[in-house]
Formats: structure tokens, C-alpha cells, sequence
């Protein structure tokens, strides 16, 4: 199985299709372990390999939006970071999407190799809100 670091096709086509507003809607980030198997084809959330263990519910957290900008040509969308206090589990990566639209997918992050808390805060750093870092942006 493998996680690999993407925009999900399927998100690409609804921005599209008017699907997604993330000034309204709410977004979800779930963490998933090493058996998953999550990248641009992923299309909706799924409990399917999904961490479970102390401080993590299933489906994950809400994120908080970062308000959408532009700079120059291009547009982006941020959130804020996203901590699992006193949790015990491990991931290898997490899928954030739209829990307002049917649980689509919206972008996959592989953290490299698997994080392990134990009874301790498991925090998820977002990247700088900016054109050439924000977690998902059009440029």
C-alpha cells in the first residue's frame, strides 16, 4: 500500500463543476496508517485503514479555513494546524476533504514514514498560507 502526496484528480474537476466553497463549507482532515492506499485518485473519504486509538475519532478534525487569497496569477486556500492531544496512535498520512459535500477528497499528504504519539499531542503543521506553499492552491 502506499500514500503519495497529491491534489486529488477528482477535486480538480468539481472546483470545475462549482462543487466546493471553502468560505461555507467544512473541511475534515483523517489520518490514515501505513496499509492505506491514498493518492490523486482518491475521490472521497473512506474509514478504510484509518488510525483509531486514544485522542483521534474516526473522520478526524475540522479544519479551520484560512481565508482563500491571490497573489500575482494565482489563488490559494489554507488551514489552520490541527493537533490530537493526549492521542496514542500512528499514521503515515492523512486525506483532507469536504465533509459538506459527500466527503469528497480534496488533497492527500504523506508524512514521509510513519508519526507515533504515546498519550501525547500529535500535531499536524499546515504549510504557510502563501502562492508557493499553501496545501492546496491554483497557479
Amino acid at each position: 500500500m502506499a500514500i503519495s502526496t497529491a491534489m486529488c484528480v477528482s477535486f480538480k474537476k468539481e472546483l470545475l463543476e462549482a462543487e466546493h466553497d471553502f468560505t461555507t463549507d467544512t473541511f475534515k482532515i483523517a489520518l490514515f496508517s501505513n496499509a492505506a492506499t491514498l493518492n490523486s485518485s482518491t475521490t472521497a473519504y473512506s474509514v478504510s485503514n484509518e488510525v483509531t486509538g486514544a485522542g483521534y475519532t474516526a473522520g478526524g478534525a475540522t479544519l479551520t479555513v484560512v481565508a482563500p487569497a491571490t497573489s500575482g496569477n494565482s489563488a490559494f486556500v489554507d488551514f489552520s494546524d490541527v493537533t490530537f492531544t493526549s492521542s496514542t496512535i500512528t499514521a503515515r498520512g492523512a486525506l483532507i476533504y469536504n465533509s459538506s459535500k459527500s466527503n469528497k477528497a480534496v488533497v492527500v499528504v504523506d508524512f514521509g514514514s510513519d508519526v507515533t504519539t504515546n498519550n501525547a499531542t500529535f500535531t499536524i503543521t499546515m504549510p504557510a498560507a502563501s502562492v508557493g506553499n499553501a496545501i492546496v492552491r491554483i497557479e
